[in-house]
Formats: C-alpha cells, sequence, structure tokens
C-alpha cells in the first residue's frame, strides 16, 4: 500500500487500497440472482427481467454459443444498441471465457471492416434492420456465425421479431434461446487476468485501437467505484436501487455501470437512444432513480428543455455523475440549484471508464475532476518530452498507474509500447494538480491551440461560453490562420427563442480572458456534432475547417 498526499480528502469510507476479488466478470450476476432473485434486473420499454430470470438467460445463452463452437479466447463482436439483449449476450460470452469486442451501431461499414478484420471475429450479434449492412460487410470480412435480433423483442410491446433467416451461419437470437433449456454453468476456467473485452478508442492519434480490458481490470473498476457511492446508497434499500443508462453499453462508461449495477443490486433502467421528452415522460412515469451517469451533452440538453419544470431532479434521482468529457461549471452550478447531487469523474477506454473521481462529501473544488481513485497514481510530465514532471500548478500530461489501466492494445505493440510505459498509461490529457492534489483537465493534448506563441486551451474558452445566459452549447476549436499560424474560433448553439450576435459573444470573452484567447471567429448553429458516448466532436470540426481552408487555397 503506497500512501499519497489526496489520500486525506478522500471520503470517509473510501479505502486508499482496495483487496480486489480474484473472480471473472460474470459471477457478479450471482449476487443479485440470490439476495434479490424476483428484483428486475432489466427495464426495457415498459417490461421488466427480473435476477432469477436474467441469470438464466445468460447461462442458456452461453451454452448456445458453446453449441455453436465458439470457446474460450473467441472474439464475439455485439453491435446492438441498450436492450436485454446486450447484456445476455455479452455476459454470455464473458462466462465462455470469450473476448467482447464492443462495437457502436453507428459505425460505418468501413469501421465495421476494420474492426472485425483486426479482432477476427467468431460471432457477431446485431439487429435484423442492419442485416444488409452485414451481409454486404461479410462479402469481404468472414465472420462464421451472425446472431439476428429485433430491438422490440423483449419490450412489452413486441415487435414483429426477426423473421426467416436465410444463410449458412446465420441465427435469430430468440430462436437460438427458445431451443435451448440448459440452465447448467459453462465449466470453463476463466482466470481474472485473460482479456474480457476489446473497446476500440480513437485515442490520441485518431486511428481506432482496441484496448484490451481483463477481467481483473473490469472488477478492479467496479470495486472503485462502490465505496465513492457508498454515502448516498447507505440509504437506499438495495430493493429500490435503480440506474438510468441512456450511456451507451457498448462504451467503456456503460460497460462499467452495467457491472457496478450487478455488484449493488441495482435495476438497470435501458434506454436505447436519448431523446429528451422521452426521458422527461421516463422520468414522470418511474419512482426514483439511484443513479444516473451521464455526459455533459445529456445534462445541457434536459436542463434546458422546456418540459424540465414537470420534474423535480432533486427528489427524483439521488445521484448524477458527468463522465465522458470535460462538464462545465455552470451546468454543474445550475443542476446543484435544482437539488441535483452532482458529481464528475474522469476515465478513459484505456483505464475501464474509470481513473479520477470526485468524493461524493468531501472536499470539491470547481471544475476539478477530483483525486485518483483507490490505488492509482497520478504524474504530470513535460508535453514534449513525456518524462520530466513538471512542478505542482503546472499544466502538462497526466500519466495513470492503477488495477484498472488495460493489457494493451489488441495485435498492437507499437502503439503499446507508445501509450503504455512501465505501466504508466499516456492518457493525452493535460492537466494541472493543485496543492492539495486536485486535477484540473486543461484539455486533450491534440487539442490545444498555439496561436502567436501562445498555448491556448480549448476547454477554457469553451467554458467561458457557456457563462452566457444566451448560449446552449458551444465548442472551441483551433483553426489554419497564416499571420497566428491558428487562431479561435468557436461554434454556438443558441438558447431556444434567444437572440444573440457574433460582435455580442466576443465582448463577452474579452471581458473574462486575455485577448489571444478570445475567438476570432464565431460560427451559429442548430446543433453540433455528437459521438453516441454524448462527447461534442471537436475533431470533427476542426477537421470541416481544415478542409473548408484547402478547397479555398484550391479555388484561388
Amino acid at each position: 500500500m503506497f500512501e499519497r498526499f489526496w489520500h486525506r480528502y478522500y471520503d470517509y469510507n473510501v479505502p486508499a487500497t482496495i483487496r480486489y476479488p480474484h473472480i471473472a466478470v460474470p459471477e457478479l450476476l450471482q449476487i443479485p440472482a440470490n439476495a434479490l432473485p424476483d428484483k428486475a434486473a432489466i427495464h426495457y420499454e415498459g417490461a421488466q427481467i427480473s435476477f432469477c430470470e436474467f441469470r438464466s438467460l445468460v447461462i442458456r445463452m452461453s451454452n448456445v454459443l458453446t453449441s455453436l463452437g465458439l470457446k474460450k479466447g473467441d472474439r464475439v463482436g455485439i453491435h446492438l444498441p441498450n436492450c436485454p439483449q446486450y447484456l445476455i449476450a455479452y455476459y454470455a460470452a464473458l462466462s465462455l471465457g470469450a473476448i467482447v469486442v464492443n462495437m457502436n451501431p453507428g459505425y460505418t461499414n468501413e469501421e465495421l471492416s476494420m474492426i472485425a478484420g483486426t479482432t477476427e471475429l467468431g460471432a457477431l450479434f446485431t439487429l435484423d434492420e442492419t442485416a444488409d449492412r452485414i451481409r454486404e460487410l461479410c462479402k469481404g470480412i468472414r465472420i462464421p456465425r451472425i446472431i439476428l435480433t429485433h430491438r422490440q423483442d423483449y419490450a412489452k410491446k413486441k415487435g414483429t421479431g426477426v423473421g426467416r433467416i436465410d444463410g449458412e451461419g446465420w441465427y435469430s437470437f430468440s430462436a437460438l434461446l427458445d431451443s435451448c433449456a440448459n440452465t447448467t454453468r459453462p465449466r470453463v476456467q476463466v482466470d481474472t487476468h485473460d482479456p474480457a473485452v476489446i473497446q476500440f478508442t480513437g485515442g490520441t492519434t485518431g486511428i481506432p485501437k482496441g484496448a484490451v480490458l481483463t477481467h481483473a481490470n473490469l472488477i478492479a473498476a467496479v470495486m472503485q467505484t462502490s465505496p465513492r457511492m457508498f454515502p448516498i446508497m447507505q440509504f437506499i434499500p438495495p430493493e429500490k436501487r435503480t440506474s438510468l443508462i441512456i450511456i451507451p453499453l457498448y462504451h467503456v462508461y456503460g460497460n462499467l455501470i452495467a457491472n457496478w449495477s450487478l455488484f449493488n443490486c441495482v435495476t438497470q433502467i435501458l434506454v436505447p437512444r436519448f431523446q429528451a421528452d422521452e426521458v422527461i415522460d421516463l422520468l414522470l412515469q418511474i419512482d426514483e432513480v439511484t443513479y444516473f451517469p451521464a455526459v455533459p451533452t445529456i445534462l445541457t440538453a434536459l436542463v434546458n428543455h422546456p418540459r424540465i419544470g414537470e420534474v423535480n431532479l432533486g427528489r427524483k434521482i439521488h445521484i448524477i455523475n458527468s463522465g465522458a468529457a470535460p462538464c462545465p461549471v455552470e451546468l454543474i452550478e445550475r443542476l446543484r440549484d435544482m437539488g441535483v447531487f452532482i458529481t464528475e469523474a474522469w476515465g478513459m477506454s484505456e483505464s475501464a471508464g474509470l481513473g479520477v473521481v470526485n468524493p461524493i462529501l468531501g472536499k470539491k473544488k470547481p471544475g476539478s475532476i477530483g483525486l485518483p481513485a483507490p490505488d492509482n497514481d497520478i504524474r504530470l510530465v513535460d508535453m514534449v518530452d513525456g518524462v520530466t514532471e513538471v512542478p505542482r500548478g503546472q499544466p502538462g500530461e497526466m500519466l495513470l498507474k492503477g488495477p484498472a489501466v488495460m493489457k494493451g492494445y489488441w495485435n498492437n505493440p507499437e502503439e503499446t509500447a507508445g501509450q503504455l510505459v512501465d505501466g504508466w498509461l499516456h492518457t493525452g490529457d493535460i492537466a494541472i494538480q493543485d496543492e492539495d492534489g486536485f486535477l484540473f483537465i486543461v484539455d486533450r493534448k491534440k487539442d490545444m491551440i498555439i496561436a502567436g506563441g501562445f498555448n491556448i486551451y480549448p476547454r477554457e474558452v469553451d467554458e467561458i461560453l457557456y457563462r452566457h445566459p444566451k448560449i446552449k452549447d458551444a465548442v472551441t476549436v483551433g483553426i489554419p490562420d497564416a499571420y497566428r499560424g491558428e487562431t479561435v474560433k468557436a461554434f454556438v448553439v443558441p438558447r431556444e427563442g434567444e437572440s444573440i450576435t457574433a460582435d455580442q459573444i466576443i465582448a463577452f470573452c474579452r471581458e473574462k480572458m486575455a485577448p489571444y484567447k478570445v475567438p476570432r471567429e464565431i460560427e451559429f448553429r442548430e446543433s453540433l456534432p455528437i459521438s453516441a458516448a454524448g462527447k461534442i466532436l471537436r475533431k470533427a470540426l476542426r477537421d470541416e475547417e481544415i478542409k473548408k481552408q484547402n478547397q479555398k487555397g484550391q479555388g484561388s
């Protein structure tokens, strides 16, 4: 056990170090299935599946996969939105010692082809509505088993099912389960250090890489998260615990919450897509939500929705955690004004979704992502040499070491060696650590703008823009500039019914930041591009600008 100066600011119940269970991830399912067998494990589109039934479905599907010839170490792609079939397939594959490959249903065929080819999938779970795309994919990539399901198969209002399936190696999810009554657990020895998930991420280079997370990594993330929630969870009986899961399960953040929910006997209320109106309707229908893991874009949309006054958020939701992207301070303050208990955490695909967390009851600092989680260590190093530690209070690239840090990148030793050095993960995030150990993300290393020799961190400018009462969403990018090298451009979404000019925004910024940081250009949009996990796609906007500049140059 090591002692770090920031441990004194941990919550009263959070240990500096943890004894981690040496178990495989699916063993978490036995806890709620035994303790609360009749409680809903999953709530989906008006229907429920109990923990006892869920366990049975997972075991039966694992036996189905065995009968289809899948074995330990095979890769199983899950190309599904938030639905019970995702969770059944996920825990069934892990029960066999197979490796889950999480796949965004919104991926293009080019992206799917790269992932399927790199991992050599042995099976793929997907929706029937994407069958034609997958057939096209299979012309170039061999996937021996395709299992189709309908998004409404487990909803209260049933769908039409997948219908007839033609073709060797193509199967119906429901038909396979119906054909198997075997509820004997697979007799496969799964070691905690065996790979469990390949989580693809663009990382700092923009080229997708598959972070290999072991069972030990995923269990560590659950165990690091659980004590943090205790100050609130202790007052909520296990029979009443629920989590509202809008975050995609195929994202590392959603994966962590799914595993955490099992360990804490929490019902997972699955929402397959984010529509603010539908979420407000859902919140009005259900009694309460123990835990709502969210991202800033979701929270912004809810807070600014004209119907939000119908929901007393402070009474309806016990804890909101914002992750996956920096949460503007102004948004946090507005939620606290509504009586919401909101906290913020930071993690990466490469760290099983967890790395740094804010205390629930302990000291908090506006804009800070918090303190390293138990057993995690942090270093901030020079952004050029990647080795020299910077003085406290100065920005540096954040390096992370801990039990949830990945094993490496799938079949990519060069990238692994570049980002994982002596157990230290080079995160690509620029941060500042203060005298108490609290960490503040300044920006991504690749997003930093250098204008006229000055370093400008886009997030700092974003924070100022979010403070304007007429701005709903905003993001800042660096664009090429003949004189300054780069200059600052802001993309702004005004609040509904509000009118604002570029000059007014620039004047507002001039009052609150140094002249070299003030945006030189403002572009108004109805919405900003976001990823499936809710992150604003800063890179996509920057790429648009570079493309426009190139076209302008060619035109001249």
